[in-house]
């Protein structure tokens, strides 16, 4: 039986919280058991904030608030037949602005801050009913953003400002994908780029090559940070001189981007393809009126057809939060059924067209739908349809029309896609005069 949705301005038991900002107060810490150290197992969840899946989708992890408003560490497992949830608490609950990181072996890596200065991190990981916990080492800096390991690596590193203009920042490995084992493994900082600069995505599949957004100069423009045994910078996204170009996501196999800049004039959502000569476009599809669109999944393994990649969107709007599709080739976003309780802004795609989206209602804590998502391009005369599986029955979809696509163009050399596993050269994605 359907669940039904929440009134807009609701709050359920187990709907999505609104991530909290890092220099939100800590929360105060119960009594200790007398002798034990922990504290009692957290209940029935409240809310949630910071949700991250594992580039495969088989581990989740968030912070989960209890009845009492205290916040632990959760992970979700999402590969096994059924989906279910694993709290993870430490010896005393942790601040709003903790970062927890699932890893694909199934531990979570968890990021503390303390006394404002120092970033302590640690590895989490279930032990009966207790949690065990092994540390890491730390980072000092005034603030530090943790990137995702790429799809065939468990390295995990952070970017941090080495001061509190941002002028300059740290690329820090922070997990090197090994076992703790007595203090062996520790924080290590590889090198720095020039500006103040936020993680974006992978650009190859091993965790050579990052996208990273630098604002230097008062303008943003997205470079390629090399990591091979140190750093290096070269251009990705330089539309224009003077546009501020920012990327949201990569697809390592197909190297579809998708972008957000304003050298159209204004800010607006485009794509392009990596290593290609092609036009950087900006769709009216991705610019429906009254609606704020966010891409957050991009589907794997089209590795020659990049036009053929379906993107799922977040849609904010005034009638709420909605779900959305939109391929390269089909030039038409198409609505999806709302689903109830969906971790927003949280899926991922599966090589076969699949999109996953975890999801939690007072009925069931812990859910993945599965919505089959045909490629338009296998009937062209047909309208896209959808279908979810475990989740909600789908709702009627219309399609906004696709309409002419900007004028940009890429230059420089034209290439193929990206090879599955290989680490790219990006050739930077330029714009040509309006």
């Amino acid at each position: 039986m359907a669940v039904s949705p929440p009134a807009p301005g609701t709050t359920t038991p187990d709907s999505p919280a609104a991530t909290p900002h890092p220099d939100s107060p800590a929360a105060t810490p119960p009594p200790r058991s007398p002798g034990t150290g922990r504290r009692a197992g957290p209940g029935r969840p409240v809310g949630r904030a910071g949700f991250t899946l594992t580039a495969d989708g088989a581990y989740g992890a968030c912070l989960a608030t209890d009845a009492d408003g205290h916040w632990y560490p959760e992970r979700w497992t999402l590969h096994g037949p059924e989906p279910y949830t694993v709290p993870l608490p430490c010896a005393q609950p942790e601040e709003p602005g903790t970062t927890v990181l699932p890893l694909a072996d199934g531990r979570v890596l968890i990021r503390r801050l303390v006394a404002g200065t120092e970033h302590t991190f640690s590895l989490l990981h279930p032990s009966g009913p207790d949690t065990t916990e092994q540390a890491l080492g730390s980072v000092p800096a005034p603030r530090l953003a943790l990137v995702p390991p790429a799809p065939e690596s468990a390295e995990v590193y952070a970017l941090a400002p080495l001061d509190p203009d941002g002028e300059t920042t740290a690329v820090w490995r922070v997990y090197g994908g090994g076992f703790a084992g007595g203090g062996a493994e520790r924080p290590e900082r590889v090198g720095e780029v020039p500006g103040r600069c936020v993680g974006r995505g992978w650009l190859d599949r091993t965790g050579r090559a990052l996208a990273v957004d630098q604002e230097l100069a008062g303008r943003t423009k997205t470079v390629t940070v090399g990591l091979h045994g140190g750093v290096e910078v070269s251009p990705l996204l330089q539309l224009t001189a003077e546009s501020n170009d920012r990327l949201l996501l990569a697809d390592p196999d197909s190297g579809l981007l998708l972008l957000r800049s304003d050298a159209p004039g204004r800010d607006r959502l485009g794509w392009g393809v990596l290593g290609s000569g092609r036009p950087v476009r900006f769709p009216e599809a991705l610019c429906p009126r009254d609606t704020a669109v966010t891409p957050f999944a991009v589907q794997p393994g089209q590795v020659l057809t990049p036009e053929q990649c379906g993107v799922a969107l977040r849609l904010d709007g005034p009638g709420g939060c909605r779900l959305g599709v939109w391929r390269p080739a089909a030039r038409r976003l198409v609505p999806l059924p709302p689903l109830p309780g969906w971790i927003t802004g949280s899926g991922l795609w599966t090589e076969s067209g699949e999109l996953r989206l975890p999801y939690a209602t007072p009925a069931q804590p812990c859910g993945l739908a599965r919505l089959a998502v045909p490629d338009p391009a296998a009937d062209p005369a047909g309208e896209p349809a959808a279908g979810l599986r475990d989740g909600a029955p789908p709702a009627p979809a219309d399609s906004a029309p696709d309409g002419a696509a900007g004028t940009a163009e890429a230059t420089g050399t034209a290439g193929t896609a990206p090879e599955r596993g290989a680490a790219t050269r990006p050739v930077p994605l330029r714009h040509a005069p309006l």
